[in-house]
């Protein structure tokens, strides 16, 4: 048999290849029998008794076509017995042999954990936990192309897999024209095909390679009832440099070829239920209902049309099907493979009713559902899962990714251990660019924070992923005759920051020249986190809104702190500095906080509280903390929490200021002196904010919502405020004054930059003239907004150029700052400061597209750059493409991204130095003078904020003259 070598060849390895040539010439023979059977009997039957069977000249295709509607997926027999993969390139590295790894295969449930050597050859796993001894590596060694990695005890595990991605079809840099993620020809659209719009030239594949990512499931946007069919791809180069040549067990009708007699191939298709189909036609769930209804009564009528034909022709009842061709359509053959169970159906499906409305369609029409993805409020209703056809679908969602809309408002972190605990299969997944691929392992980590067992948790990005998927049989797992798709990694795959040190797809090395930083030993396990279940509980019993206000809220009781292992703190100028450490457990601290100032602090055995206890009210709060640590309280920046509870809904929100260069403002908001303040439109105590504040993050300084050029001016306001009369709610009114620049923003960037030197030199009359007043005197700062290099070397000479014609320095800041690195040296000699948001960039635009990628592909990130430069870094959220509007609900994972940067910099960073990435240094680059003694402090129990073991459990603000308690 000839070699395949091509992945849409539609032949399985000679291994197991079935041989098709001999079938057909078996029924040829059947065909030609059956003909002179029919030829002899009219010859020897009177004329008066023949009845005349004219058999169609494509009787075997029609036969063919008729015996493959009842081909299933599924996996050839021999599959396991391949000795080299469908994937393998030649000239490539043949063998791969990865030494004393820890190896978490993915079996017996996700508990099997072996110890040794794993053998990739051909671009399948040979051997796990094998020990090799010298004289098969001498063997082994005189091969061609073999590379020997030393795996020096590091956790092993397969290849992440992403079910819900867009790579490629929503690449990056965004171009115009360059995204084919929906199609807005119509609500029901499955005839096409996501591969059909994959570009080759996303650079998002080699970032998300670098994460550990292997496989991913491309599917169209979600702006269409069903939206198309999504195709499964490996994204690594390939020879051929096509698109074709990513996939992964494409479908067999891809090249219009019929499979015969063996086993089919998964296909898939996107659906969509709730606000996005809605819309985007101007429709109601009603409508979207009544479309997929449609959709799949028409399908159904074409597969019994089917179904009522071939029982003839199979019966040889030509006679039945005279005249009439086989009924089939190109348009609804996907749907048509649905009702035949040969399609995993992905569906995007938000709320409760999406959810029951869907599941009713997959027992109307008897289909199995594979995925319900996002599904915010599936772990709401998990017994209506269980009456989805066949079987529960598996939940593909988001760790913390929520309240961007009405359909996520009642998430819960703690949704993926919940639909665990109600064996619903979970899935992370990244819906990229949503959520960077790269981090997906993040997702999985956090989902384990929140109290998904660690097992699951790994299995929600690699064995669940793959089974999902269909392709349990050969990805997913770390085992014998799989596709060698592995990740070797630098620390416990859920540890904060897990980076990969190597990631092979079929067998092939991926990162051309790893670079590493030293992880702790205690990062080689699996985070002891905290307990939630009482948190979880609450979750389920107030449906996704459980109370978030903190104990004691209008009251100022004294509390003491004790058995605290490491106290930070501000000195005198405000900087974090570490005031303690413990030597042990016996030397421990203990701390007294009354009316929300420390009264007293028993660091060391030296010194006692013991003489001012007794002075104490009879009634006080003891916390024990279990070794946790008193740190200051973080400051975020960079978002837009504070001006909405709903960031895409319109009717909870802030709205947009004016931009001057686009209109006439109207007179009455004060013409072309008109400032549009923050402070006005503050609202308080949204779940965003108090799911922050429970995280550590006591401060939020937000500006006006505004898309570009003048934005107005920002305010800094406590989180964890009521509302906006109580003492210590606004920390400061009038904040800083924020311009944002892009390219592509009309008009220009020329012309914003012209007219940003005429308003700063002269501004006009009214607010503008006062309050630009302030910025050129140096009490306020100009922040910036934008990510582009060029940009930036601008405003660091429009800064130059404005200080020499007003006579006095001002100060300015960079928020975005992807390409700020460029620039690091010119930067700190301007001393212009950075807030990095997100804090890990990526190339979402043509003004990202110059990142600085960090570990594994760099030898130091953005952050370490900056820093070691002389910048001043702040850190702000990972939102949704760099944007202030979609990442108030990260603003909650500042403690993760402190940590995750002083992971990745452990020569360059302190602890200290972490903290002020989201405190001080953010301060600094705001402006906000604080009195080092009336900052915040946020107590943690059995761990810190820099790490995914430490549990919040109260907040000490001298500022607010309190102590808020979290039970």
């Amino acid at each position: 048999m000839p070699k395949r070598t091509h992945p849409l060849d539609i032949a399985d390895p000679p291994s197991y290849q079935p041989d098709k040539r001999a079938s057909s010439l078996s029924l040829l023979a059947i065909f030609v029998l059956f003909n002179l059977w029919y030829i002899s009997s009219l010859l020897l039957t009177p004329s008066s008794f023949r009845n005349v069977i004219s058999v169609p000249l494509h009787a075997q295709e029609t036969l063919e076509k008729c015996r493959a509607l009842h081909i299933k997926p599924g996996v050839p027999e021999d599959f396991h017995n391949r000795v080299k993969s469908d994937r393998y390139e030649e000239g490539t590295t043949k063998t791969v042999i990865i030494r004393n790894a820890t190896v978490w295969t993915g079996g017996v449930k996700g508990l099997e954990v072996v110890k040794g050597d794993v053998l990739l050859e051909g671009g399948i796993i040979k051997s796990v936990g094998v020990d090799i001894d010298e004289d098969e590596l001498a063997k082994l060694e005189g091969s061609k192309d073999m590379k020997v990695i030393n795996g020096n005890g590091r956790w092993l595990t397969p290849g992440i897999i992403d079910v819900h991605s867009h790579l490629g079809v929503g690449s990056s840099p965004e171009l115009h024209g360059a995204s084919d993620g929906n199609s807005f020809k119509g609500p029901i659209l499955p005839w096409l095909r996501s591969l059909d719009g994959i570009n080759t030239h996303d650079d998002g594949y080699a970032n998300a390679v670098a994460g550990g990512l292997t496989t991913a499931l491309i599917l169209p946007g979600s702006a269409n009832a069903i939206g198309g069919q999504g195709f499964v791809i490996k994204p690594r180069p390939t020879k051929e440099r096509s698109p074709t040549s990513f996939l992964l067990e494409p479908p067999f009708n891809l090249n219009s070829s019929y499979e015969g007699q063996v086993p089919s191939r998964w296909r898939h298709i996107k659906h969509a239920c709730g606000e996005n189909p809605s819309s985007a036609y101007q429709n109601t769930r009603m409508d979207t209902a009544w479309a997929f209804r449609q959709a799949y009564d028409t399908a159904r009528k074409i597969k019994d049309s089917q179904d009522e034909y071939c029982e003839k022709a199979l019966a040889g009842d030509w006679d039945g099907v005279a005249g009439k061709e086989f009924p089939e359509s190109l348009q609804w053959e996907a749907l048509v493979d649905v009702l035949r169970g040969r399609v995993k159906v992905q569906t995007h499906c938000y709320e409760a009713i999406d959810i029951d409305n869907f599941v009713r369609l997959s027992n109307e029409f008897q289909f199995p559902v594979a995925a319900f993805h996002h599904a915010h409020e599936a772990w709401l209703v998990p017994d209506v899962l269980k009456r989805a056809y066949e079987h529960p679908p598996a939940i593909a969602m988001f760790a913390a990714f929520a309240r961007y809309k009405r359909e996520g408002y009642r998430h819960s972190e703690f949704a993926p251990r919940i639909l665990a605990d109600n064996d619903i299969d979970v899935v992370m997944k990244s819906d990229h660019n949503a959520i960077v691929s790269r981090y997906l392992i993040h997702e999985a980590a956090q989902a384990h924070y929140w109290g998904l067992d660690e097992n699951i948790a790994l299995a929600s990005v690699t064995t669940t992923s793959a089974k999902v998927l269909g392709l349990e049989h050969r990805i997913g797992y770390v085992k014998v005759g799989y596709d060698a798709d592995v990740v070797l990694w630098d620390s416990h795959p859920l540890a904060l920051g897990a980076t990969p040190v190597q990631v092979f797809i079929d067998g092939i090395p991926q990162i051309a020249n790893p670079h590493t930083v030293f992880k702790p030993a205690a990062l080689q396990s699996a985070p002891e986190t905290p307990n939630y279940d009482k948190e979880a509980e609450e979750a389920i019993r107030y449906e996704g809104l459980p109370p978030l206000l903190p104990l004691g809220l209008n009251t100022t009781s004294t509390v003491v702190f004790a058995n605290i292992s490491s106290i930070f703190s501000r000195d005198r100028t405000g900087n974090v500095v570490e005031k303690f450490v413990a030597s042990s457990t016996e030397g421990r601290a203990t701390v007294v906080v009354q009316d929300g100032q420390i009264v007293c602090e028993q660091l060391a055995s030296s010194s006692s509280c013991d003489h001012f206890l007794p002075s104490l009210p009879l009634e006080y709060r003891i916390i024990n903390l279990k070794g946790g640590t008193l740190q200051p309280g973080l400051v975020s920046a960079g978002s837009s929490i504070g001006l909405s509870h709903i960031s895409l809904d319109d009717s909870t929100s802030d709205g947009q200021v004016y931009n001057p260069l686009v209109g006439p403002i109207p007179s009455i908001a004060g013409g072309d002196g008109y400032l549009a303040r923050a402070v006005d439109g503050l609202q308080f105590a949204s779940r965003d904010a108090l799911l922050a504040y429970r995280a550590g993050v006591t401060t939020a300084v937000t500006s006006p919502q505004h898309a570009s050029f003048v934005g107005g001016l920002s305010t800094a306001f406590a989180l964890g405020a009521l509302y906006g009369l109580e003492v210590g709610a606004v920390v400061r009114n009038v904040v800083a004054l924020h311009v944002t620049l892009a390219h592509g923003d009309v008009p220009g960037i020329s012309t914003e930059i012209a007219a940003l030197r005429k308003y700063v030199l002269h501004p006009p009359s009214g607010d503008a003239e006062r309050l630009v007043g302030r910025l050129r005197k140096g009490e306020i700062p100009l922040v910036v907004g934008t990510n582009n290099a060029d940009i930036i070397a601008t405003i660091v000479n429009l800064k130059e150029e404005l200080e020499a014609e007003i006579g006095n320095k001002i100060k300015v800041t960079i928020v975005g700052g992807a390409e700020a690195h460029i620039l690091a040296q010119e930067l700190a000699r301007a001393d212009v400061g950075v807030l990095l948001t997100p804090p890990r960039p990526y190339p979402y635009t043509w003004d990202h597209r110059r990142v600085l990628a960090g570990l594994p592909l760099t030898n130091e990130s953005a952050i370490a750059h900056l820093v070691r430069a002389g910048v001043t870094v702040g850190l702000g959220p990972q939102g949704i493409q760099g944007s202030p509007l979609l990442s108030s609900w990260a603003v909650r994972n500042a403690r993760f991204d402190a940590g995750w940067a002083l992971l990745d910099s452990p020569d360059l960073l302190s602890r200290s130095d972490a903290y002020a990435l989201v405190s001080s240094n953010v301060e600094k680059l705001f402006g906000l003078r604080t009195d080092p003694y009336q900052s915040d402090l946020v107590a943690s129990e059995e761990g810190d904020l820099l790490s995914f073991e430490g549990k919040v459990r109260a907040v000490i603000s001298s500022r607010r003259k309190k102590v808020d308690i979290f039970e």
